[in-house]
């Protein structure tokens, strides 16, 4: 038996990380590539996400205090 060379479309399953001013491509845990970035790319987001330096942060609302918990409930939930 022999074997053929062929190709496999891949497309959808790989990830790009911003890593020093490049975008590193990764196939699951497997480096295969990386995209150079023209220096001084500019980042578009969506509203709630924004951009600092090389890291993407997710703009989320927190509660500004502890709230109250249950504290006196049963291990079946009862309180």
């Amino acid at each position: 038996m022999t074997l053929q060379q062929g190709k496999l479309d891949i497309t959808d399953r790989v990830v790009g990380k911003l890593q020093n001013g490049e975008i590193v491509l990764y196939l699951e845990n497997e480096r295969i590539g990386k995209v150079t970035l023209p220096s001084g790319s500019d980042m578009q987001l969506e509203h709630h996400f924004e951009s600092a330096g090389e890291k993407i942060f997710q703009l989320v609302s927190t509660p500004s205090s502890d709230e109250p918990r249950y504290t006196d409930c049963d291990e079946g939930g009862w309180c």
